[in-house]
């Protein structure tokens, strides 16, 4: 596993054992709502939105109203983050749940490609009740490129992932 330095120098690392993998794999799969920061011109903004993962290209599909705040700044600046994180049971330290944090860009699909319906399909098949908004003219269709993901698996399993190492993540699954 390669992991980034404050000053951006690669330092190799051991690898992700499967456990961990398959765990993170698995919570990205189960849960469907996640905390997503948007920036706008006062500064960041958080929301909670629901996510698909395409594994073929390695990103998640978001499908947002332009009616919310989020969705108009990532119409403005595509740069965003989104938090996926495992439920609070009630442990004593919360610090050891498991979550990642997703740094990258999101493009607005355009309607009518055949990205966009690859992608709809994926979101349809995990959120059917969102069939009705997609014939809605408000709604967009984003796909989010991760840049750079921050995996915590728990206590002392930390991991830094590029696109690559993430799609690659989701594909072994």
């Amino acid at each position: 596993m390669i992991f980034m330095t404050q000053s951006n120098t690669r330092i190799i690392r051991s690898t992700m054992d499967h456990e961990t993998a398959a765990s993170i794999r698995q919570l990205i799969q189960q849960q469907r709502w996640a905390a997503l920061a948007t920036l706008d011109a006062n500064g960041p903004l958080a929301s909670m939105a629901c996510y698909a993962v395409e594994p073929a290209s390695g990103g998640l599909a978001l499908h947002l109203s332009q009616l919310a705040q989020h969705t108009r700044n990532m119409l403005e600046d595509p740069r965003v983050s989104l938090i996926i994180s495992e439920p609070d049971d009630g442990r004593e330290d919360p610090q050891t749940l498991a979550r990642l944090s997703i740094q990258g860009r999101v493009v607005a699909l355009e309607r009518d490609t055949d990205d966009y319906n690859r992608a709809g399909q994926i979101y349809q098949a995990r959120f059917p009740a969102s069939a009705q908004r997609f014939g809605f003219a408000d709604f967009v269709l984003f796909r989010l490129t991760p840049h750079e993901v921050r995996i915590v698996g728990g206590f002392a399993r930390a991991y830094t992932l590029s696109s690559d190492e993430f799609r690659q993540l989701l594909q072994e699954g």
